[in-house]
């Protein structure tokens, strides 16, 4: 995992091919200081119209140490790290060899602490979406898990209902 004191973080680029610095906002996480801000800034800036960077990966692991250690669900680490891992799919853009390991670990353990969650009391059905879409990419049919975190139950309910019209 990158740590936040290493100064590659100055030049990592995020959703918008910019450079994006996502330390502060992660500190507001860390924190519970300012949390819905961070997470506008965060999902504002890690990925954009499907674009994803370096920063966008290695802000992965921070996400799910911090909430993990945070013991408070919130979807929107499980929103945001299946979006950016379905945005890497989609334009072929690999992971750096030096944060592959921490990147994909991070997945695999939000999909553990996700198996608990999603068994353990009745969320909205977004947040339901988010944990299964995570659990989904972690599992392998990634084309379920953007089912699950791009459609709402009415849009997957129309277009099964265009389909049997045809």
């Amino acid at each position: 995992m990158l740590s936040l004191e290493d100064s590659r973080w100055n030049v990592l680029k995020g959703g918008y091919g910019v450079v994006f610095d996502p330390r502060p906002f992660l500190l507001r996480l860390q924190s519970g200081r300012v949390v819905d801000e961070a997470w506008r800034e965060l999902w504002e800036n890690l990925h954009h119209q499907g674009d994803v960077g370096v920063a966008s990966y290695a802000a992965v692991p921070q996400l799910v140490r911090i909430y993990r250690d945070s013991h408070v669900f919130n979807w929107n680490v499980y929103g945001i790290v299946a979006t950016i891992e379905l945005a890497r799919d989609s334009k072929s853009r690999p992971i750096p060899e030096w944060l592959e390991d921490s990147y994909l670990g991070a997945i695999d353990q939000l999909a553990q602490i996700g198996s608990k969650e999603i068994m353990r009391s009745r969320r909205e059905a977004y947040e339901e979406r988010a944990i299964l879409g995570v659990l989904a990419i972690a599992k392998g049919p990634r084309s379920h898990a953007l089912i699950l975190t791009d459609y709402s139950e009415d849009e997957v309910l129309d277009l099964l209902a265009a389909e049997g019209s045809q």
